[in-house]
Formats: C-alpha cells, structure tokens, sequence
C-alpha cells in the first residue's frame, strides 16, 4: 500500500488539536493521509489541503485500515486501546498519542499483541524530542552532571476544556494526561523508579476549574524527583520547567524566561516562523526543528528497518505505570512502592524478523 514514490500510507485516527500537531510531520513522511475521525476530518482535510500530499478521508476505521500501512492514533485517551488493538490485529505498524492506554494492563495487553504479530508499537511521548529535555539527557548520559541527586520537573496550562479531560476515570485527570510527560521524563533521566508519592487538590477559580498536583519519585539509584503539573485559568500560558542537580553540576530550563533554549547558548534571536502553535494546551515549537515531526520520523524509519527509536513500547507501559501508583497514593495518601520492576518488553529485532517472516 506504498505510494508510488516508495513512501507509506500513513492513516490517521483522530482530527482534534493534537492531529494539527501531528500534520505537518506526517505530509513530510507519508505519501498520502488517510483520516478517519468521527468529528472534524473533513475540516483537517481542508486544513492540510494545500499539502505536499494528498489527504484523504475514510468513512470508518476499517476502511483507514484497509488502505494504509501505518497507524498514527490521536484520540481521546479512552479510544486508545480498542483501536490500536483493531489496528495491530489488522496487521498495521501504530504510532499511538499518549498516554498509550489510561491503565497499564491494557498497555502491556498491547504490547504483547504487538510483539505476538511481529509488529512496531511507540507510544508518542514526544517531550524526549524537545531539545531542552534531549540537551539534558545528552548532559546526563555524558557524566557532565556527575551522579543525580534531585530532579524538578514542573508543566503548567490551561485546564482542558474537552470534557473528558476532566473525568479523572476516563483521562487519569492531570497526572496521566500532563504529568506523564516529566513522569517518563524522570525515569529516562535517572532510572528505575522504586517510590511513587502524590498529592492533588481541584478546585474552582472564578467559574473555571483548577488542578494542580505533586508526585515525589524515589528512584532506585537514590535520586529523587518532583514533578509538579498544574492545569489553571484559560488565559494561563502553557510553560514548561526543570531543574537538575547531581554532584557535578547543575542543569535548569524555563521556558518562562527562554523564547528557545537554543537562545541560552548563542544568544541569537529565534528565527521566523518560529514558536508557532503556542496557546494554553501545547507548547510552542520551531518549525526547523519540530519535535512531533522528528519524533515520527524516527517512529517511522524503525518500522522502515531503521535503527530503534528515541522511545519504546515498553516505555509507554511504564509510564503509564508511574502515573497509575501516583494516582493510587493520591486516594490513599500513602507511597506506593514500585520497587523497580521494568515493564516486559519485547525484543525489537525479534519483532522485525516475526514481520518478515524469518522466525
């Protein structure tokens, strides 16, 4: 089902304001968009019209399934894990939005279908492309900070105004949804995690809803991180934040005091057109280098045969898992103790060759 070019049919499920996101990376790597959306594809079609590749829309998400070769999932949290099953079970490659599914069962029951029909799986955990959040992992890896010792992690925006962003069942509220990003963060940073404590409080400022919320993570190697997401009033701007200590040396980002974090190292001004999508709900990003985009490209070429990407399946499963034992300690306020445990993952190579037919 290639294009005629060599490049993949890539369907996409979903057609709200993280579909925009995933746009202009998908017209750089597919040779036609299949969209499949029970509200608002037609209008994404008209978007993205003036393309470099056709967009085309399908009337139900068996038909998407029929054309296309790969499946980028953007959809409500609750959809995730019957239409990445339908897809993997379909025989399809899935790029799937995070959180990969709102329990971690599910997510593991994924990844095992995943890896059962020789199958690529990545959960679209794209803060790991961002160049401030790739300069520290790079610093990190590097020994440049010595060995960690605390990590701060803080996110911030608007409260959603989708309904089923508020329904803590249904999304995980502001720890599965928002925080899950500096949770994965904080894992791929500095390890194992053994120790998961949270609190949360939601409340009502002048008519409109307010969360915020504090998980503490004990990691195995003895570093510990707080993660700190709050979702406040409509005109609050969307920012990120860290701060990372070790024994040799700090490492911090604001975005609140940063137009890019590549102005902190050169001092040049950000270049045209950069910034773009920034509002209350996603960050701003620079065209030249948009994190979704480089995050699919990398998705992309390792169901191409291409090198194992920034992030796994497995990945995906953990996080979900970090998320779920600071929801647990919130209704319990106690700790919930992880003690470590990796999520099983499958072996990539092995996937690749089931998909060839070498085993």
């Amino acid at each position: 089902m290639v294009n005629s070019d060599g490049r993949p049919v890539i369907g996409l499920v979903g057609a709200g304001g993280i579909s925009r996101a995933h746009m202009p990376g998908l017209l750089g790597l597919a040779g036609e968009i299949c969209d499949f959306s029970q509200d608002g594809a037609e209008m994404l079609a008209r978007e993205f019209s003036e393309g470099p590749v056709p967009v085309t829309l399908a009337s139900s998400l068996d038909e998407l399934l029929s054309r296309c070769d790969i499946v980028d999932v953007a959809t409500p949290t609750p959809t995730h894990f019957e239409i990445v099953r339908a897809a993997l079970e379909a025989g399809r490659d899935v790029i799937c939005e995070k959180p990969m599914t709102r329990t971690s069962a599910d997510a593991q029951a994924l990844v095992d279908l995943a890896a059962d029909k020789g199958l690529h799986l990545y959960p679209a955990h794209v803060v790991r492309y961002f160049p401030e959040y790739a300069a520290l992992k790079d610093a990190v890896d590097a020994g440049r900070l010595g060995d960690l010792a605390v990590l701060r992690f803080v996110r911030s925006g608007a409260f959603p105004t989708t309904p089923w962003f508020a329904d803590v069942e249904a999304s995980g509220g502001i720890v599965m949804d928002q925080m899950i990003h500096d949770l994965d963060q904080a894992r791929w940073i500095a390890g194992p995690i053994a120790r998961v404590s949270a609190m949360s409080t939601r409340t009502v400022s002048d008519g409109n809803p307010v969360e915020a919320a504090h998980v503490i993570l004990t990691h195995v190697g003895g570093a510990v991180t707080q993660c700190s997401g709050v979702w406040g009033p409509p005109h609050l701007e969307f920012t990120t934040e860290y701060s990372v200590a070790g024994t040799g040396g700090t490492l911090a980002h604001s975005s609140r005091a940063e137009k890019r974090y590549s102005a902190h190292l050169n001092s040049a001004d950000p270049a045209p057109g950069a910034q773009q999508r920034a509002d209350g709900f996603l960050p701003a990003v620079d065209p030249a280098e948009d994190p979704y985009a480089l995050e699919l490209c990398d998705y992309v070429s390792a169901i191409e045969g291409g090198p194992q990407p920034r992030v796994s399946a497995a990945d995906g499963v953990e996080a979900v898992r970090i998320a779920e034992a600071a929801l647990e300690s919130i209704a319990t306020g106690q700790p919930v103790e992880l003690g470590g445990r990796l999520a099983e993952e499958p072996n990539g190579n092995l996937a690749a060759e089931k998909k060839d037919g070498l085993r």
